[in-house]
């Protein structure tokens, strides 16, 4: 029998919203200026500053944005607050990987692996065999509604896609990282180029 003791629950609220650089850029300006989270959750929900349609939506949408850019540190945030859009689009998708280990697994057990042993494209079912895989370690995973974990692959192809890592066909898209992004991305400990189809190394940690 397998046991799922030592193995924690992933976090699995990632059903909409796709990767957020939109609403990234509008929270981190306001991150900069008061280093504090509460204060830019506040303002956010208050002014409506991500121009949600309602007060519910506000609040789940900063919410969500909050939480991923929450697993950036400072000079992370600055280099977003000044980086070309590919580059927001590599930061905030190695920021979905942080935030959700389930995507960050994804990513690297499936989608760069794919990449290096050239099959680059991807399509559901290397999704669902992925979740059946993980669901022996993860019993959370075999809980979930057909309805959202259907939502859980669109969100993450979704967030594939608008972080240039995924064509409409199928195709896996090599990330082409800047210099800045790729030194970032590579001080992580685990290497965060890890969740990237790349040819860059990863430093294996022992």
């Amino acid at each position: 029998m397998i046991s799922t003791e030592s193995h924690e629950r992933y976090a699995l609220s990632f059903t909409s919203g796709g990767l957020l650089v939109r609403e990234a850029d509008v929270i981190v300006t306001v991150y900069l200026r008061t280093r504090d989270w509460t204060a830019v959750r506040q303002a956010a929900t208050e002014q409506n500053l991500l121009q949600a349609r309602t007060t519910s939506s506000s609040l789940r949408v900063t919410r969500e944005a909050i939480q991923r850019l929450r697993v950036l540190d400072d000079a992370e945030l600055e280099l977003l607050a000044e980086s070309s859009l590919t580059e927001r689009c590599h930061l905030m998708w190695a920021a979905a990987c942080r935030r959700y280990d389930l995507i960050g697994d994804f990513a690297e057990e499936v989608v760069r692996e794919r990449f290096l042993l050239m099959t680059p494209t991807l399509d559901a079912e290397d999704f669902e065999r992925f979740m059946t895989g993980k669901s022996l370690w993860h019993t959370e995973l075999d809980e979930l509604k057909p309805s959202t974990r259907a939502k859980l692959r669109q969100n993450a192809f979704r967030m594939l896609h608008e972080a240039g890592l995924l064509g409409k066909n199928g195709d896996i898209i090599p990330a082409v990282l800047s210099g800045p992004i790729h030194e970032t991305l590579a001080a992580r400990r685990p290497s965060d180029i890890r969740f990237f189809p790349t040819t860059l190394p990863v430093e294996v940690q022992r």
